[in-house]
């Protein structure tokens, strides 16, 4: 299973394909890259050649922030929105969406299950009143 950047790519997967596995390259980077190392995208990762791989590895790491940098300067903004008392930071704080999403109905991914409410009892139901017995 070819390595790059400390991340198992799918060796049956075509390259163009197991590209994406890495955090912080998509289909669209997957293809750039490809592109500026002229290696075909339709061949298999296993295929690929230890020094392909290590072509493909100085590109990546010499153009773009991937993997555990990129997480970690994500991280940092959204903890930055959340020192600075953004709106954004606040509902990231809150646990609710972020982009404007409606929360009355939905958000369930950001907000978690629905608070399960108990069931109000209702007071049992007042048996008539026997009459009095008749006595003579």
């Amino acid at each position: 299973m070819p390595r790059i950047m400390g991340v198992d790519i799918p060796k049956e997967k075509k390259i163009v394909a197991a590209l994406p596995y890495l955090y912080g390259i998509g289909p669209a980077r997957a293809r750039e890259v490809l592109k500026q190392t002229s290696i075909d995208g339709n061949r298999r990762a296993k295929d690929l050649s230890d020094e392909e791989i290590s072509k493909l590895t100085a590109v990546i790491q010499s153009n773009y922030v991937i993997e555990g940098d990129l997480r970690r300067e994500v991280g940092q903004n959204i903890k930055m929105l959340m020192d600075i008392g953004a709106y954004r930071g606040v509902r990231h704080r809150k646990g609710l969406p972020v982009r404007g999403q409606r929360t009355k109905t939905n958000a369930r991914t950001r907000k978690g299950r629905k608070p399960i409410v108990a069931a109000m009892q209702k007071p049992a139901a007042a048996a008539p009143a026997k009459p009095a017995a008749k006595t003579k």
